[in-house]
């Protein structure tokens, strides 16, 4: 019953958060400073939240690796497993979504010397590689242990990703504060709400995929416990 008022909630405020953004959201920025189409800039308002989701399914991904390894129990594998698959799609998501953002921006999809771009591209093949690792395991023991280490290991990235605009920002802005230059990207009055109400649309997603990924993965488990125990 819970998770049928999840699922119908995500529903709702997803196709509202559409609606709202292509609808009723005004661009976040100066539509006289704009590059290009300015309304392509309304992607902000999901490339943010994308993004954070990425973060926050890779952060699960480190939490459930070192429980993992603490006490060996299948369901902390489980939850890794389900928060890297859901966390590549919203990291793949985040970077078309700015290579879309940055055509308009900065007249190209992909701009080579900007930090961010590329710690975020990388961020991405560290996970993808973190899943083509565990298919390329067989035994589950071996591969969840593996799999763990992986997952901490390749955690590093996400600090780095998420603070490289504090660092070293070229071209792409600091929305999240704090920022060298102060402030978080210049976000209030209305934008700010319309951002903040994708943000719970996107968590509640990611929460969505999570615990449909997560009974797949158990009768994944299932179906493979009871081949193993027919070939013996």
């Amino acid at each position: 019953m819970l998770k049928k008022l999840i699922f119908s909630l995500t529903a709702i405020l997803i196709l509202a958060s559409m609606y709202i953004v292509f609808f009723v959201a005004e661009i976040p920025i100066d539509p006289g400073s704009a590059a290009g189409d300015p309304n392509n800039f309304k992607i902000f308002y999901f490339h943010l939240p994308i993004a954070i989701s990425a973060y926050i399914s890779f952060a699960i991904v480190f939490v459930c690796s070192i429980m993992y390894l603490r006490t060996k129990k299948q369901k902390w594998d489980i939850l890794s497993i389900s928060a890297a698959e859901i966390g590549l799609i919203f990291a793949f998501l985040t970077l078309a979504t700015g290579s879309i953002w940055g055509r308009s921006a900065w007249g190209d999809y992909w701009v080579p010397w900007d930090v961010r771009l590329n710690t975020s591209l990388i961020l991405f093949l560290i996970y993808l590689a973190y899943l083509m690792v565990r298919q390329a395991v067989d035994e589950p023991e071996k591969r969840a242990r593996l799999s763990a280490v992986f997952g901490i290991i390749g955690f590093i990235s996400v600090p780095i990703s998420f603070l490289s605009v504090r660092f070293y920002a070229r071209v792409h802005p600091c929305v999240v504060p704090p920022c060298p230059s102060g402030g978080g990207g210049g976000i209030h009055g209305l934008p700010l709400y319309y951002l903040l109400f994708n943000f719970a649309a996107f968590f509640l997603l990611l929460a969505s995929l999570m615990m449909i990924k997560i009974d797949n993965e158990w009768l994944k488990e299932k179906v493979s416990e009871l081949k193993r125990e027919k070939s013996l």
